[in-house]
């Protein structure tokens, strides 16, 4: 059976402290290391900061969520745009999707107002709403990468109309799964889909080249196996393959201003690459020495920090000397940038598991509503809904592996990680064919319920049918 023990202890701590009405925070701290990796910011070294390129900048910023309780994903988005615009890039080539439900949202005690990190800056002022509610969705994600207007449903009709001399960069936060990204709006992003769009978006020569900065759980495997080194791209991911990424400025953060602390902030891996981008002079700076202070700030196992991530690199690495000018352009305020090795604040940031930070989200409502009153009431709602559809889904997952495989073999199974260098199934029909399946008879696998998809690729790699996804799931979810 598969066991998430991370989740199980979270689970009862969590009924239990609601029982007794004694509430203590989620445990989930743990600090960053007390120095980064940064650059020395001799441009002699960086031959290809080369400043006088030919074309446009373009960039595509996505937060693929909703909800206050996923705050960090539209602040990370509405930080890159300030940043970007700071650079020198033109509205028209800069796409925003971003459901825009949190900058008003009840429980935000400063309306209208956005920020990325406690005491932060408003990053919401500005930013384009080109896609939002129901617009934000895999079906208008392509139709804007591609440039393909025709295929567009609603938002601004802003497309990356760009030509073969032109850098594109593209900046995804969300959530998501082994093979996955979530939209807030119909289905998923499917790995090897967007893999296919970028294919054709080189096939068309519509870009000198393109800089993918993807942050989500399990990240890695949107690439990994999938994406080649001859397209002209370059991508980071927050994680490998196999692993979750992180929130962070979160509640209960040391010196956080409480009132607007009752949801993380940021996502590790986001910020890393944001608060590094907004004060050096990205003339100087390399996308490989960008990649190695997010690694560094946003690894596990440093001596400090026993959650965090191992960032990764896919596609076409030499492009990784270039410098970050070529898509981000540069804020002219860090003209004088001697971007020296430095030492970081003192460690006392906190991460939690992106899957989790629903979860304390709801808990901090919950803790700080008034005995007795509606809004306590609501939240304790909103703990049990999250526990018990986290229960259904550890459940039905399990109950249909062990239909399939048997008691004896089941986990196994469907715990297979494949080796690096291979996507996690070879027929994506079967796998997409599989997930609506499970949806269809046992309901939404949820964000939480993406790590199960490995699980479900596993089924297509052991031959699995419809018609048995069918029956097991029906065995078990009717």
């Amino acid at each position: 059976m598969i066991c998430w023990g991370r989740f199980a202890f979270i689970l009862l701590t969590l009924s239990c402290l609601i029982v007794d009405e004694i509430l203590r925070p989620v445990t989930y701290a743990s600090k960053l290391p007390s120095k980064v990796l940064d650059f020395k910011g001799d441009s002699s070294n960086n031959a290809s900061c080369n400043t006088n390129f030919h074309g446009k900048r373009w960039a595509v910023l996505i937060a693929g969520s909703r909800g206050y309780e996923n705050y960090r994903h539209q602040a990370d988005v509405c930080h890159a745009y300030q940043l970007l615009k700071k650079g020198g890039l033109k509205d028209e080539n800069i796409i925003v999707f971003m459901y825009d439900d949190i900058a008003f949202d009840k429980n935000n005690f400063r309306p209208g107002v956005i920020i990325n990190k406690p005491n932060g800056d408003d990053v919401y002022k500005g930013v384009p709403k080109d896609y939002t509610g129901q617009h934000v969705n895999v079906n208008n994600f392509y139709a804007v990468i591609l440039g393909n207007k025709s295929a567009l449903t609603g938002g601004s009709g802003k497309v990356v109309d760009s030509g073969p001399n032109d850098r594109i960069f593209i900046y995804y936060t969300d959530h998501g799964g082994p093979g996955v990204l979530v939209m807030p709006n119909g289905e998923f992003v499917v790995a090897d889909d967007l893999n296919d769009v970028l294919k054709r978006k080189h096939a068309a020569k519509a870009y000198k080249s393109m800089v993918f900065y993807l942050e989500a759980c399990e990240s890695g495997s949107i690439f990994e196996g999938l994406l080649p080194d001859n397209l002209d791209i370059y991508a980071t991911t927050a994680s490998n393959a196999t692993e979750d990424s992180f929130a962070t400025y979160c509640p209960d953060e040391p010196k956080a201003p409480k009132v607007e602390y009752n949801t993380c902030l940021g996502d590790l891996y986001s910020v890393s690459w944001l608060e590094d981008s907004d004060k050096h002079d990205l003339r100087k700076e390399t996308l490989q020495e960008q990649y190695e202070v997010i690694q560094r700030r946003t690894e596990k196992g440093d001596g400090f920090s026993q959650q965090g991530s191992h960032v990764m690199q896919y596609g076409d690495k030499k492009q990784s000397n270039e410098c970050l000018y070529s898509y981000m352009g540069t804020n002219p305020a860090n003209d004088n940038d001697t971007s020296v090795e430095y030492a970081s604040s003192p460690s006392t940031l906190r991460v939690v598991n992106q899957r989790d930070a629903n979860l304390l989200y709801f808990w901090h409502k919950y803790h700080k509503a008034p005995a007795g009153s509606h809004e306590k009431h609501e939240a304790q709602k909103l703990l049990h809904d999250e526990i018990s559809l986290r229960k259904h889904v550890d459940y039905s997952i399990n109950h249909i592996g062990e239909l399939l495989y048997g008691n004896g073999s089941s986990s196994k199974v469907l715990e297979t990680v494949r080796p690096s260098g291979q996507p996690i199934v070879d027929d994506w029909n079967c796998f997409k064919m599989l997930v609506r399946t499970y949806e269809k008879y046992c309901g939404s696998l949820s964000k939480y319920g993406t790590q199960y998809l490995r699980a479900i690729a596993n089924m297509c790699n052991t031959g699995v049918t419809m018609e048995q996804m069918v029956t097991a799931s029906t065995q078990t979810c009717s």
